[in-house]
């Protein structure tokens, strides 16, 4: 069965949250014309269980792949995009730091717009509780990507992708961790995909609370533009 919209959200330890996200989702105006994929990436806190009970609770059709270790949001990403059967794709994650009412105004500009990608910025109309470490990561490889691929991003680390199908399925994801922003936006700049980027609100949360990506992220995603631009110039990609 083909769906209208895919979403697709990496989950790991967010039972806090994943309800509230699946909740909002099923109030989007076109929930019953879209599938959600929720890769539950290894999580030990009961996540599994919860979303295998749920299932039939809501407008759209809940599919729970899961993950028997961690493996990272790229593997997850990839694991839901060859699942996938809708003729448009979203990432969202399960932390509730995007709010998926978000996703009405981003699925809108994609449809309508006739662009292949749309990009949801945090950085049009900044958040100003933005956490400044996170800042300067996102701007030194929005910055690299823009340099070597030609590209005009504001935010390659955004949750918010969407995507035409084909376009997701082109991209032949290869990162296993949170890298895998940095592959996303990189390969849509190289393969010249015609993209936009729309102002998304976005409420930050601290290490404190959850929040999981942290130094050794940045570097992975630094080698991971450096990695694809070689391969390009090897005519890998």
């Amino acid at each position: 069965m083909e769906f209208e919209l895919s979403i697709i959200i990496p989950s790991y330890n967010e039972m806090k949250t994943i309800p509230h996200v699946l909740k909002k989702i099923n109030s989007l105006s076109f929930a019953s014309r879209t599938e959600v994929i929720v890769v539950d990436d290894g999580s030990d806190d009961g996540t599994y269980d919860y979303l295998s009970s749920i299932s039939d609770n809501f407008s759209y059709k809940l599919f729970v792949l899961r993950h028997s270790e961690n493996l990272g949001k790229g593997a997850a990403l990839r694991t839901a995009i060859s699942y996938s059967n809708g003729k448009y794709l979203i990432i969202q994650d399960a932390d509730l730091e995007y709010d998926p009412q978000n996703i009405e105004l981003i699925y809108e500009k994609l449809v309508k717009s006739g662009c292949d990608v749309v990009f949801g910025s945090r950085l049009i109309n900044p958040n100003k509780i933005y956490n400044k470490l996170y800042l300067f990561g996102n701007k030194f490889i929005t910055f690299l990507i823009n340099f070597l691929f030609g590209s005009n991003y504001t935010d390659a680390y955004t949750c918010y992708k969407a995507f035409k199908k084909n376009v997701a399925s082109s991209l032949n994801l290869f990162s296993k961790g949170f890298e895998v922003e940095a592959e996303i936006a990189s390969k849509i700049a190289l393969k010249k995909y015609g993209m936009m980027e729309i102002g998304i609100v976005y409420v930050p949360r601290s290490r404190e609370e959850g929040k999981k990506i942290d130094f050794c992220d940045f570097v992975k995603g630094v080698f991971t533009v450096l990695k694809i631009k070689f391969l390009s110039f090897m005519g890998k990609i």
